[in-house]
Formats: structure tokens, C-alpha cells, sequence
């Protein structure tokens, strides 16, 4: 706990100068409240890096989407970013909103709210129309904010817009532009922004806290770990018990523990195009890697944290579940697998 606090307090201060120049305070990240079921249970699903006009198979991983969720009873989806590709989307009346999310998740169970956070290829586009309300008139579903909360009494869902944490969008954004409005100066944004999760994290006396983003935290796949968010995001997570992070990004299916902590790291961004063919592995502890397209449930009560991933045919490929030892230590466990 020491080093963790020691950690926070090192990210913390390296970006409190920026944040001091700029004169701007930071404010409390917004709360939607979203009741967990009478029986104190809720079940969701996760699916990140989809958005290509059903392409890449991206009807079919939307299809077995609608039959898992059905079988769940599902209460709301998650998408982990990059919800339009291959550069977001070109304003509010854009016809990629409807022909890549509208008209491929069909099914009457994935009828209920979607939480998503921000991409860096939404970046590439008009990523304030993602966070219009005029989407919303289009379809209800679509609830998308850069940082925000989310209430389940049982849990509180952290979502981190990480696209503004990697430097070379910024210094080497190459042939792509990226739509820093309402971001720039990243120093003072990203400073306002941990200090926000940081006060957020401490307040929540909910069961779980898990922490949503786009961008990987711990990966063996193509883009694998995201220095910035290790050495910024990850010593708020660690201070203030945070159970698991769960991102998007590299397009394929993955679970990895942590060594010097308690956190899990899940990866669900398969979506749509996936098959990247690389694995690179790091110090952490790899449970589970699929290099291909799918999406993940979870399953929570107030003692139980119950994971699958799913193929695009819908084969329940891995299972992983986290019990609480007691209520004072939200994140002491007892590894199923261990």
C-alpha cells in the first residue's frame, strides 16, 4: 500500500504543475445511476472495437451478442472505444452511427443502455458528436461521455477516457488528425482527470470498483502495454482498491493478473476485425489469449465476480470468477483458478 500511495502521489505531482499554470479546476465526474436488480445481482456485456458497418464480422459477433445477453437477462452493454472506424464519425447526421450500431444490434436483448468511452480512432473523427445529444434522439441506447460514473449500487463502473494519456497522438499523429476539443492542453486535462477518478474512487462505498478505458493497461498483443497509463492511471487504481480494469484496444479476447497487486486486466476488443497474429508477452500473469473476435460477460453479486469470454460462434471460451473474503477488503479475493 505504501509504494501504491508513493506511485499515486509520483503521477499525481508530475502533472500538478501543468495543471497549476492553466488555472483550471478540476470538477466531480458525472453520475448515472443504473439500480441493480431486486435480487441485488446484475449481468452485462462487454464488447470493444466493433464499429465497421457490420463487416469484419461484425454482424456475427452482434448475433451471439443478442443470444448470450438473452440467456443472461442482461441490464446494460459496455463498449471499450473505437465505436466507428476507421476515423470515428463526420458529425451527428453521419450514417455510420445507424448502419454500424443501430442496425447490427438488433436484438431485443441488447435493447438496454450502452455505457461507451472514447476510442482514439473516434478521436480521428468529430468525437464531440459521439458525445451530442442528438445521437441519443436517433438511439436512445447510446449513452457516451469521456470520464463518468456509473452507479449499480452492488459496483461502481469508473469509465477513464485514456486516448488523451498517449503522447505520440499528440507529437506523432502522423496522417491522422485528432479532435483534441474540449482535451487540449493534455497536461491540465489529464491532471483535472486523476484528480477527478482519484476523489470518485475514494467516495465510492460500493462493493466492486471496476475501471473502464479504451486503451490497454497490460497486453501481450499488438499494441501491448500503455506506458503512460501504467506509470498515471494505474497508482490511482491501485491506491483506492480497484478490482478490475477492463479496456479495449488490441482486438482480441484476454485476461491477465497483476503481480504486485490485486487487479485483473481484461482485454474484450473483439468486435469486429481481429487475427493480428502477434503475442509478446510481459511480466504479469497471462491467463487467457484469444487472437480473435468476440466479446465478454460479466456477472456480479455482492460476493461474486463471474467472467466468460465468447467466440463469433458463440463457444464460451474461458471462465473466470473472484469471490470477496470479507466486506472491509474490497480487494482481497479467492482466485476460482488458483
Amino acid at each position: 500500500m505504501a509504494n501504491a500511495r508513493a506511485g499515486m502521489a509520483a503521477a499525481l505531482a508530475l502533472l500538478a504543475a501543468a495543471a497549476l499554470c492553466c488555472g483550471t479546476a478540476a470538477a466531480a465526474l458525472p453520475r448515472l445511476e443504473h439500480p441493480a436488480r431486486n435480487d441485488g445481482t446484475l449481468s452485462l456485456l462487454v464488447v470493444g472495437d466493433w464499429g465497421r458497418g457490420g463487416t469484419h464480422n461484425q454482424s456475427l459477433v452482434a448475433e451471439q451478442m443478442g443470444r448470450v445477453g438473452e440467456k443472461l437477462g442482461i441490464d446494460f452493454v459496455i463498449s471499450t472505444g473505437d465505436n466507428f472506424y476507421d476515423n470515428g464519425l463526420k458529425g451527428v447526421h453521419d450514417q455510420a452511427f445507424e448502419e454500424s450500431f443501430t442496425d447490427i444490434y438488433t436484438a431485443q436483448s441488447l435493447q438496454k443502455p450502452w455505457y461507451l468511452v472514447l476510442g482514439n480512432h473516434d478521436y480521428r473523427g468529430d468525437a464531440l458528436a459521439q458525445l451530442s445529444p442528438v445521437l441519443r434522439k436517433i438511439d436512445s441506447r447510446f449513452i457516451c461521455m469521456r470520464s463518468f460514473i456509473v452507479n449499480a449500487e452492488i459496483v461502481d463502473f469508473f469509465f477513464v477516457d485514456t486516448t488523451p494519456f498517449q503522447k505520440k497522438y499528440w507529437t506523432h499523429p502522423g496522417k491522422h488528425h485528432y479532435d483534441w476539443r474540449g482535451v487540449a492542453p493534455r497536461g491540465k486535462y489529464i491532471a483535472n482527470l486523476l484528480k477527478d477518478l482519484d476523489e470518485a474512487m475514494q467516495k465510492s462505498t460500493a462493493m466492486w470498483k471496476i475501471v473502464v478505458g479504451h486503451h490497454t493497461m497490460r497486453s501481450v498483443s499488438d499494441h501491448g502495454d500503455t506506458k503512460e497509463l501504467l506509470k498515471l492511471l494505474l497508482p490511482v487504481l491501485k491506491e483506492n482498491g480497484a478490482d478490475f480494469y477492463i479496456n479495449g484496444h488490441d482486438h482480441c479476447l484476454e485476461h491477465i493478473s497483476s503481480r504486485d497487486s490485486p487487479i485483473q486486466y481484461f482485454t474484450s476488443g473483439g468486435g469486429s476485425k481481429a487475427w493480428r497474429g502477434v503475442f509478446q508477452p510481459n511480466k504479469d500473469k497471462l491467463r487467457f489469449f484469444y487472437d480473435g473476435q468476440g466479446f465478454m460477460s460479466l456477472q456480479l453479486n455482492q460476493e461474486q465476480a463471474q467472467f466468460t469470454f465468447y467466440d463469433v460462434s458463440g463457444n464460451s471460451l474461458y471462465q473466470w470468477s473472484s469471490r470477496k473474503t470479507g466486506h472491509s477488503q474490497p480487494s482481497t479475493y479467492l482466485d476460482d483458478e488458483e
